[in-house]
C-alpha cells in the first residue's frame, strides 16, 4: 500500500475514513459523508473535538463542508471543500447545503449586519471577509444601500462583492489587516495567523492556495534563487512562517513577535529569526513582473 497520505487535507483515522481513499489507507469503515453549510460567522475548526483543543483553521459562512461523523457530544468531523483541511467543527455551525446558494461575499475586513435597512439599529453581529451570503432583496434610506440576507438582517451593500469580482492586488488586501491580532489558525479580522492572511488574500484576489505554510510553499508560484531583487507580492518563507514582501525591502506578515499583522524591514526579520536558528527556506514568486 502507498504511503498514508496527508492527514490534513485527507479524511482518515483507523476507525473511520472517506470512501474516495479506500485502498490507499486502512480504516474499519469508509463513507461519502453528507455535504452541508457553515452558517456562523467564523467556526473554528479544532484537532481534537474540544473547545480547548488547538485551533486548526477558521471556516467563514457559506463555506461548504462534507460531514463524515456527527457525534453526540456536538462535533462533527469534517473535510472543507474549499481547500480540503480536514477537523473537527461545532455541529452548531453547520446547517443543510439545500438552502439557495450563496450570491456574494463579503470584501471588508469586517461588516456589520444590521436587524434592518437602518445603521442607527444596534447590530445583530457581524461578518468577516470572504463570508458569502445569498442575498434576496435590497433597501435604502438616507444613510446606505443595503442588502437583504437569507440568513437574517441586512449589511450595507457597498461591503459586498459578486462572486466573479476579485481584487487586483492580493497585497493591498494583506494589508487591510495591518494591526489585527495574531491568533494561531485564525482567518479573520478578529485574529490571524501568517498562512491565513496568505491563503485570505489570495482567495479574494481569485487565487486558491493552501492552508499550511509548508503547502503553500511548494505548490505557490515559483522559487527564486535568493533574496535581491524582490518585488511586491514575493512570498518569503521560514520553517514554519511565510510573509508578504510590500516592495524590495519591506516585508508584511502576521506574527507571533509583533503579536499581530505588521510591517517592518525585511532584513530584521530575518536577522531576528536566523539568530533563533530559522533562516529563509525559500522566496517564491507568484507570477512574473
Amino acid at each position: 500500500m502507498p504511503a498514508d497520505p496527508d492527514a490534513r487535507r485527507n479524511a482518515f483515522r483507523p476507525d473511520l475514513a472517506d470512501v474516495r481513499l479506500r485502498g490507499r489507507v486502512e480504516a474499519e469503515r469508509f463513507v461519502a459523508g453528507d455535504l452541508r453549510r457553515v452558517v456562523t460567522p467564523i467556526a473554528p475548526l479544532r484537532r481534537r473535538p474540544a473547545a480547548d483543543a488547538p485551533l486548526e483553521t477558521e471556516l467563514l459562512m457559506g463555506e461548504r463542508v462534507r460531514v463524515f461523523e456527527e457525534a453526540g457530544d456536538g462535533w462533527c468531523w469534517v473535510q472543507a471543500e474549499a481547500d480540503f483541511y480536514v477537523g473537527y467543527l461545532p455541529a452548531s455551525s453547520l446547517g443543510a447545503d439545500d438552502a439557495p446558494p450563496p450570491t456574494a461575499r463579503v470584501a471588508v475586513p469586517r461588516t456589520l449586519v444590521f436587524p434592518g435597512p437602518d445603521i442607527k439599529r444596534p447590530p445583530l453581529g457581524a461578518l468577516p471577509m470572504a463570508a458569502l451570503v445569498t442575498v434576496t432583496g435590497a433597501a435604502s434610506d438616507h444613510n446606505a444601500d443595503y442588502a437583504e440576507l437569507a440568513s437574517g438582517g441586512h449589511v450595507v451593500r457597498q461591503h459586498l462583492a459578486a462572486l466573479d469580482v476579485f481584487q487586483s492586488d492580493f497585497v493591498a488586501v494583506a494589508e487591510r489587516f495591518l494591526g489585527v491580532p495574531y491568533l494561531w489558525g485564525g482567518k479573520s479580522a478578529l485574529g490571524i495567523d501568517c498562512s491565513g492572511l496568505v491563503q485570505l488574500a489570495l482567495q479574494m484576489s481569485g487565487v486558491a492556495a493552501p492552508r499550511d505554510t509548508d503547502m503553500q510553499e511548494r505548490e505557490l508560484g515559483t522559487r527564486l534563487a535568493g533574496i535581491e531583487g524582490l518585488q511586491r507580492g514575493d512570498l518569503v518563507f521560514w520553517k514554519g512562517h511565510v510573509g508578504i514582501m510590500l516592495d524590495g525591502q519591506l516585508l508584511l506578515h502576521a506574527n507571533a513577535h509583533h503579536m499581530m499583522t505588521a510591517i517592518e524591514p525585511l532584513q530584521a526579520a530575518v536577522e531576528r529569526l536566523a539568530a533563533r536558528g530559522a533562516p529563509v527556506t525559500s522566496i517564491r514568486r507568484l507570477r512574473a513582473g
